[in-house]
């Protein structure tokens, strides 16, 4: 399917269900954190009880924010997301700076890791060299890119699919984690606590909850379609209330499940966490149990990024401030084509390089940035548009938006403290597209 230049005006069309929208969350949001970021989180925190709070309160923060952008996506429900609350909260340019870091590194730097991460899984049952998964990470890319050209109904149908295979999957190893008797498992949760409430424990927590909230991120995919949900007012929060719950209570039962069978300080030594832990429960098929879920988790997620994300570029180019052919639908199918095909091809471009994940690593905390100011954006909404209809408003406005805002913050500010040579690549990443958006701004063609 080449790029072309439809002739005409061509809408997106309005679709997409409420199951539909809460497996487009949920796909995009669980994919292959939950079976590896534990590690992470118990090797800084170490104690059990700290460790299931984290992430509780990663799910609390990660519903408030859903609960604010909700208001934002019922009140401006187009094409766009954020891209769309940035420019109207606060100017057309911080929504262009949002919109050219997620196409240039967020979005694609993120389907060619997950890309890679299912290539790399398959592994376990065909012996792949690093060429191999290179290419299979790209055909991957390539055909779930293609497939979304032929309708968003169609990328709906493939993300129901894996979203209920890969829940059904986590599901099925957590029933058989807890019913399994493993001898003394209880004494796995001690120490509940630490001893003393010191800094470093709490500078530590924190950290975690950098990786806690990462594992979370993926929520807002359902935002970049609004323009192609039916019945916004009700859909857009039902699902995303609804998605993040099942989420964080997937996330909670998944830790105290691999705390039943793993002590703290063996999951914090864990390379490969859920397979030890399955390993451990039905021996040894265990690993080729978790490759399977990964690879389920990892491609699903996939297919709701290479869906959601070309809107954003979509609504930038309906602006004039990004390739104009991007702004085009196909007349068949009602999908931004040129702009789907364009990603898949970047972030091809990103596996073939092998910097997506480094690059990754500078600008993913800037989502946070984003996320942050557009909270901010609903209080500043609130004020500056009084005029607008609001079928839905934020519950425990302004509390819930504010929290939101302060953790977002905290991350962003952590992030650059713990690591600031790699920040500061991020944000100058970030600002090179300051010269863009007066490209675009001054010369509103391509």
């Amino acid at each position: 399917m080449s790029i072309q230049q439809d002739s005409g005006k061509v809408e997106l069309k309005r679709v997409l269900n409420l199951f539909d929208s809460s497996m487009i969350i949920i796909g995009t949001t669980i994919a292959s954190g939950i079976f590896l970021v534990p590690t992470v989180v118990a090797g800084h925190i170490k104690y059990s009880i700290p460790t299931i709070i984290g992430w509780m309160l990663g799910g609390i923060i990660t519903l408030f924010g859903g609960l604010s952008l909700a208001e934002l996506g019922v009140l401006y429900p187009r094409a766009g997301g954020m891209f769309v609350y940035l420019k109207e909260a606060y100017g057309k340019f911080w929504g262009f700076l949002y919109g050219w870091t997620l196409f240039t590194v967020i979005q694609t730097a993120s389907i060619a890791a997950v890309a890679v991460v299912f290539a790399t899984y398959l592994g376990h049952f065909v012996e792949l060299s690093r060429y191999s998964i290179v290419g299979i990470a790209i055909i991957s890319i390539v055909f779930l890119s293609i497939v979304n050209c032929f309708g968003v109904k169609l990328g709906a149908k493939i993300q129901n699919f894996f979203s209920v295979l890969k829940i059904s999957a986590i599901i099925v190893l957590i029933f058989l984690t807890f019913s399994k008797q493993l001898g003394a498992t209880y004494s796995n949760f001690f120490p509940l606590f630490p001893e003393n409430n010191t800094f470093p424990f709490l500078a530590a927590f924190g950290l975690s909850m950098v990786y806690i909230l990462f594992t979370y991120d993926g929520w807002i995919h359902i935002n970049y379609i609004a323009g192609e949900v039916k019945n916004p007012s009700r859909n857009i929060p039902v699902s995303l209330i609804v998605s993040i719950m099942i989420i964080t209570g997937i996330y909670l039962l998944a830790n105290i499940a691999y705390i039943k069978v793993l002590s703290i300080q063996e999951i914090a030594n864990s390379e490969r966490v859920a397979a030890d832990v399955a390993e451990k429960i039905i021996g040894s098929y265990g690993g080729a149990l978790i490759s399977i879920m990964v690879i389920v988790a990892t491609f699903g997620a996939n297919n709701g990024m290479i869906l959601a994300g070309p809107r954003v570029y979509y609504a930038m180019a309906e602006d004039q401030l990004f390739f104009s052919f991007l702004s085009k639908i196909n007349k068949r199918y009602h999908t931004p084509v040129n702009s789907i095909l364009i990603q898949g091809l970047w972030s091809s471009v990103l596996v073939l390089s092998g910097s997506y994940e480094q690059l990754l690593t500078y600008v993913i905390f800037t989502s946070f940035l984003f996320y942050g100011m557009s909270s901010f954006g609903v209080i500043l909404l609130r004020r500056k548009r009084p005029d607008l209809k609001r079928e839905y408003k934020t519950w425990g406005y302004p509390y819930t938006p504010v929290v939101f805002i302060l953790f977002s913050a905290a991350l962003v500010l952590n992030t650059i403290a713990s690591n600031p040579r790699d920040s500061l690549i991020g944000i100058f990443i970030m600002f090179l597209g300051i010269p863009a958006y007066y490209y675009w701004k001054t010369k509103k063609i391509v």
